[in-house]
C-alpha cells in the first residue's frame, strides 16, 4: 500500500517539472489557455511623477492635461496606471472616485484601469485631472513599487490622442501632510493616515480655469512597459460602487458651533465611508474623522486630520474607513454648517435572499451578508479594519457566501483572487497567503490546501463554469500538492510551513485537521483534471484516493472518535467534522461522530461550519441547527453591530484581538441555502442543480439565488404535509429530492413517478415553474 500510494506523488513530480501537463489526445484544447492570465497590451506613454521629489511614503500628487478634441461623438477610452490609487477628474467634475487597485497581480507587476469617457468631453478644449496617492510602504494586501508614479493613455476610435508625457503639469499636492501623529495605523496596512491642511489648499486645481503656468512639467521616469511597475495587467473586476454625499442617520440641527466635543454621527450599518464636512472657522483648527472601529481587532486602524483655512469651506477625506459610528472631534468655536459621508464598495448587488419561520436565523443571515459585503474590495479581506488582508481560510467560507447571496458580479474577485494566489507561487512550489504582500511570506498550510481544494477553486467552477480560470491554476495546483509527503501509514504528513494554525481556540488535533484538508485538495484537483480532459489522471488520483480513505481511517479512528496519535487534548470537534464533509466518514460511523458534536464545542466561527455541515451530511439538521443558534446567539442578537465577529466574543473574548466585523464568520449562510433550503449545483455553471430540503425544525423557507444561468427560487412548506414550489432557470434541469417518509408525489396536482434515492425520492424537472407536494 505504500508503493502505491507513492506512486501518484511520483507523478505529479514528474508533472511539476513542466510548465503545462503532459497531454492526451482529448487535451488538446488546454492550448489556448496561457500559464500567466495577464491582460496586457502594448503602451507608449510614458511613467511621470513630479519634478520635486517626493517623501518615501504616504504621499498625494496632482497631474493636469489639457488638450483639443475636434469630435467627441466616438468611443473614448482613458487606460491608467498608477501605484497606488488615484481620483480623475475631467473639466472639473470628479469622474471616478478611487481608481487603481492596491499592487501586485504578481509579486512584480501593477494593475491598470479602462475608464469609458465616451460622452464626457467636450469638443473643444478639455482639462484631465489626476489625484494620485502613493502609499509608499508595503502591507499584507499591496506590494509596492518603490517609485511613486503613473502612465495614462487617451484613445478615440482606437487612435492615440493623448499620453502621459512632459507636457503634463504635477505638483506635489501641497495641502497633504505625508507624517501624522502618533499613532499610526497598524504594521499590516499600507494606507496611512489622511492630514490635510486646507491653508496650502491649491483652490480649484482640477478646473479648466485654473492657471497651472507656474506649475513644472511632469518628471519622466520610463516608457511603456518598465521597472519597477513591469508588467500592465487589466483590472479584472468592476469600479467601486459610489452612493454619493448622504446625510448621517440621526439626526442634527444645522448650523451648531463646536463645544469641544466628539459629534457622534450614526451611520446606516458597517461599510467603507469617507467623511465629509461644510465648516466656517478660522485658520489652524484641527478637525479629527475616525470611527467606532478605529481601534478594532486590538491594533490601530486609519484616521483622518483637517487644519482648517479661514473662513466658509468644504472637505472631503479620500481614504476609506470603517465602522457604525462616525467621529467628528471638532474645537470650540468651529460653525458645523453640514455633516455627511460617502460610501463606496464592491460593485455587486444582494441579489440572492433566504427568509425562515425563525427570526434568529433570519437576522445571522441578514448580518452575514452585511459582514460579507464589507469585506469586499480590492480583495476578499478578512477584516476591513486591522488587517483587510487575502487569507484564503475566510476567502473560501466568503466566496461560498457570495454564490448565494449576491449577484455575479461578485465572482470577479474570487477568480481575481485564484490567479494571484497561483501567480504568486515561490521557486519551491509552495504557496502562501495573505497576498499581494510586501511584509508577508508564511504559508498556511491547511488554509492553503482549502483555497486549492473542493471548497476553493472547484467550487468557484461549479458555481461559475469557468472552465479558463481553472486551467490557468491547474499546473500550479499540481505542483503545491508535490509539496506533500505521505507517512509509512498512507497518511499525509503534518506540515509546519510558515504558521500552522488549523484554527483559532484550543484543544486542535493539527495533523488530523490537515489530513482532512488536504484529501479535499485531492478531492479538487481530480474534478479539475476530469474537467479539463485529463481522465487517466483523474482515474489515478481517484484510485489513491480509496487508499488514502483507507489508511486514514485505520490510523485515526479510535472506535468513537478520530484522534492522531500525538495529540492529547479533547476531543476536537472541527477536525470531525472537516472528516464528514471531506467524505472520509462512511455512515457507520455517523451515530459515533453526533455524539461527539454534541459534546465537543471547541471550533472558531471559521471551522465551526465545517462541524454545522457535518451535521447537514449526516443527516442531524434539527441539531444542526439548534447548534447554530447556541453558537452564534451572542454575536446575532446583540444590537449594537450589523456584523458577525471574530471569535465567540469581541475585544478580549475575542481570538486575535476580536474584530467585530470578521468574514469567517458568515458560514451559516451557506448552509441554510445549501441544506435547509436544499439549493445546490451538481454540475459546472448549475447546468444541473439539487434542491433536496432539510428543513429540520424550519416550517417554512423561502430562497432566491442568483446564478449564471438565472435565478433559482424555492419556497418550502414542512408541515403536515410537504410542499415545494421551484423556479428552474432555462437551459438547466433540477432534481428535486424529498424525504422518503413520503410517499406520494404530486407536481401542480398530477400524481408523478420517482426514483428512490439515498434515503428520498427523486424527480428531475426541466425549466419552468413548478408546485409540488409530498404525502
Amino acid at each position: 500500500m505504500r508503493y502505491r500510494i507513492g506512486c501518484f506523488f511520483m507523478l505529479v513530480l514528474v508533472f511539476a517539472s513542466c510548465d503545462v501537463p503532459q497531454k492526451t489526445p482529448t487535451e488538446s484544447h488546454l492550448e489556448q489557455y496561457d500559464y500567466y492570465p495577464m491582460v496586457t497590451a502594448s503602451w507608449q506613454a510614458h511613467w511621470i511623477t513630479s519634478e520635486k521629489s517626493l517623501s518615501e511614503k504616504n504621499t498625494w500628487t496632482a497631474f493636469r492635461k489639457q488638450f483639443v478634441v475636434d469630435h467627441i461623438e466616438t468611443p473614448i477610452t482613458l487606460r491608467i496606471a498608477v501605484d497606488s490609487k488615484y481620483w480623475l477628474y475631467l473639466n472639473g467634475e470628479m469622474i471616478l472616485f478611487e481608481g487603481g487597485l492596491k499592487r501586485g497581480p504578481t509579486p512584480d507587476d501593477t494593475y491598470y484601469d479602462e475608464v469609458d469617457l465616451s460622452g464626457k468631453l467636450q469638443k473643444g478644449n478639455n482639462t484631465l485631472a489626476l489625484l494620485v496617492w502613493y502609499f509608499g510602504k508595503e502591507g499584507m494586501t499591496h506590494k509596492s513599487s518603490g517609485q511613486a508614479g503613473m502612465i495614462a493613455e487617451l484613445y478615440q476610435n482606437n487612435q492615440l490622442l493623448v499620453q502621459t508625457d512632459a507636457t503634463w503639469k504635477a505638483i506635489p499636492h501641497p495641502a497633504y501632510i505625508a507624517e501624522s501623529a502618533d499613532p499610526q495605523p497598524n504594521w499590516r496596512l499600507p494606507e496611512s493616515n489622511v492630514v490635510f491642511d486646507a491653508r496650502q489648499n491649491s483652490s480649484g486645481w482640477a478646473t479648466p480655469e485654473f492657471d497651472d503656468t507656474n506649475w513644472p512639467s511632469a518628471r519622466i521616469l520610463g516608457s511603456g512597459i518598465t521597472p519597477p511597475w513591469n508588467d500592465l495587467v487589466k483590472r479584472p473586476i468592476p469600479f467601486w460602487k459610489d452612493s454619493g454625499l448622504k446625510a448621517y442617520e440621526n439626526e442634527m440641527d444645522f448650523p451648531f458651533v463646536g463645544t469641544g466635543d466628539t459629534i457622534k454621527c450614526k451611520l446606516p450599518y458597517n461599510g467603507h465611508f469617507t467623511p465629509y464636512l461644510r465648516i466656517k472657522s478660522e485658520s489652524g483648527e484641527k478637525i479629527t474623522m475616525l470611527t467606532d472601529n478605529y481601534k478594532g481587532g486590538s491594533a490601530y486602524n486609519m484616521r483622518a486630520e483637517y487644519i482648517t483655512k479661514e473662513g466658509e469651506q468644504t472637505y472631503e477625506s479620500l481614504g476609506w474607513i470603517n465602522g457604525h459610528v462616525m467621529y467628528y472631534v471638532i474645537p470650540e468655536g468651529v460653525e458645523v454648517l453640514d455633516l455627511k459621508y460617502r460610501e463606496t464598495g464592491y460593485d455587486t448587488e444582494f441579489a440572492g435572499s433566504i427568509q425562515v419561520d425563525n427570526d434568529f436565523y433570519n437576522k445571522m443571515c441578514e448580518k452575514a451578508v452585511r459582514t460579507l459585503y464589507v469585506t469586499m474590495r480590492d480583495n476578499y479581506m478578512d477584516t476591513p479594519g486591522r488587517e483587510r488582508a487575502q487569507w484564503w481560510g475566510d476567502v473560501v467560507l466568503e466566496s461560498g457566501e457570495a454564490f448565494y447571496a449576491l449577484e455575479r458580479s461578485a465572482d470577479a474577485l474570487m477568480r481575481k483572487g485564484m490567479l494571484e494566489l497561483m501567480n504568486w507561487q515561490r521557486p519551491d512550489s509552495t504557496i502562501f497567503s495573505p497576498i499581494p504582500a510586501g511584509i508577508w511570506d508564511q504559508e498556511l498550510p491547511g488554509q492553503m490546501l482549502s483555497s486549492v481544494g473542493h471548497y476553493g477553486f472547484w467550487n468557484y467552477y461549479l458555481h461559475t463554469g469557468d472552465l479558463e480560470t481553472i486551467a490557468q491554476v491547474y499546473a500550479p495546483v499540481k505542483r503545491y500538492l508535490s509539496v506533500w509527503k505521505y507517512t509509512e501509514e498512507g497518511v499525509v504528513k503534518e506540515r509546519q510551513g510558515g504558521w500552522n494554525l488549523g484554527d483559532w481556540g484550543q484543544n486542535k488535533d493539527l495533523p488530523l485537521i490537515q489530513n482532512t484538508q488536504f484529501f479535499m485538495a485531492l478531492k479538487g484537483y481530480a474534478n479539475m483534471a476530469e474537467a479539463l480532459g485529463y481522465q487517466m489522471e483523474a482515474d489515478s488520483v481517484r484510485k489513491e484516493m480509496e487508499l488514502f480513505k483507507k489508511s486514514f481511517n485505520e490510523t485515526f479512528w479510535m472506535g468513537d472518535h478520530y484522534r492522531s496519535a500525538t495529540y492529547e487534548g479533547e476531543t476536537d470537534d472541527r477536525s470531525q467534522g472537516l472528516a464528514v464533509v471531506a467524505g472520509l466518514v462512511d455512515s457507520d460511523k455517523y451515530e459515533a461522530i453526533y455524539k461527539v458534536l454534541q459534546k465537543e464545542k471547541h471550533a472558531s466561527p471559521y471551522m465551526e461550519k465545517y462541524v454545522l455541515e457535518a451535521l447537514f451530511q449526516m443527516g442531524y439538521a434539527d441539531y444542526a441547527l439548534e447548534r447554530m443558534k447556541e453558537r452564534f446567539s451572542k454575536m446575532v442578537l446583540d444590537t449594537t453591530y450589523t456584523t458577525l465577529w471574530e471569535g465567540w466574543g469581541i475585544g478580549a473574548e475575542g481570538y486575535g484581538g476580536g474584530t467585530t466585523n470578521h468574514a469567517w464568520s458568515g458560514g451559516g449562510l451557506t448552509l441554510l441555502y445549501q441544506y435547509a433550503a436544499g439549493i445546490a449545483p451538481t454540475a459546472a455553471g448549475w447546468e444541473t442543480f439539487e434542491i433536496r430540503p432539510q428543513p429540520g425544525y424550519l416550517k417554512h423557507i423561502s430562497a432566491v439565488v442568483s446564478t449564471v444561468k438565472g435565478r433559482v427560487r424555492v419556497e418550502v412548506n414542512n408541515e403536515k404535509t410537504f410542499e415545494l414550489k421551484a423556479t428552474i432557470p432555462p437551459n438547466t434541469k433540477a432534481t428535486v429530492v424529498v424525504p422518503a417518509t413520503y410517499n406520494t408525489i404530486k407536481i401542480d396536482n398530477r400524481v408523478v413517478p420517482y426514483d428512490i434515492f439515498e434515503g428520498g425520492h427523486r424527480v428531475t424537472l426541466e425549466s419552468g415553474q413548478y408546485s409540488l407536494e409530498a404525502f
